[in-house]
């Protein structure tokens, strides 16, 4: 049984349009491909062929992955989204007790996470120790550097 997919409704809504493009759009456009270089004679020495082939592969791999997580999904609703304690789809400011630094970031499923715009995943280790906790918190977090302690100073919906 595959695991429980979490995602806010933008995360859901970019799985589903990704997955009609590709159904939609790629699938025909691989398909010509494939056609086209068929078109080029002796399939055993036809490089463009076995791109097309690969191509072909790559893609169907892509939509069965979008396929099963859009089975599986769960998405964060509102109602779970109340701004009283860290949860999926919410932001959070933090500040290191050691350092002093501050930090902002969004917590997002697995498949939404984007180091470069701050959406850590809720499975990451700050994410994953994050989760549940109020403003005003120190939060002890193992990671691979070592400990962290961070202090929640603002939950931002």
């Amino acid at each position: 049984m595959s695991e429980e997919v979490l995602l806010t409704q933008e995360g859901y809504d970019k799985i589903v349009e990704e997955h009609d493009y590709l159904v939609s759009v790629r699938r025909e456009e691989v398909s010509q491909h494939l056609k086209e270089a068929k078109s080029y004679g002796d399939l055993s020495e036809n490089a463009e062929y076995d791109a097309a082939k690969n191509e072909q592969a790559e893609l169907e791999e892509r939509i069965v992955k979008l396929e099963n997580m859009l089975r599986n999904v769960r998405i964060v609703s509102e109602e779970e989204m109340t701004g009283e304690h860290v949860n999926l789809g919410l932001g959070v400011k933090v500040k290191d007790t050691k350092t002093k630094e501050v930090f902002t970031y969004t917590i997002v499923g697995i498949t939404e996470a984007d180091p470069f715009e701050n959406k850590i995943s809720n499975e990451s280790p700050i994410g994953k120790a994050l989760l549940g906790h109020r403003k005003g918190d120190t939060v002890e977090i193992e990671t691979e550097m070592g400990t962290l302690n961070y202090k929640i100073m603002e939950i931002i919906k």
